[in-house]
């Protein structure tokens, strides 16, 4: 049983950075598409209104 919880206190700090890590970048992703949506929206916007003016 001593075996068993010392591979579990082993395991425990890696899985943690594991998912700090997977965090982090689906916060990331999720931001830079959020991004590049926005852009685009703007984008159209710029180009509707070329289109109205000329």
């Amino acid at each position: 049983m001593d075996t068993f919880g010392a591979i579990i206190a082993g395991l425990v700090p890696s899985v943690g950075v594991g998912l700090l890590f997977w965090l982090a970048m689906r916060k990331i992703i999720r931001a830079d598409r959020n991004e590049r949506d926005a852009l685009e929206r703007l984008e159209a916007e710029r180009q509707a209104r070329r289109v109205e003016h000329n």
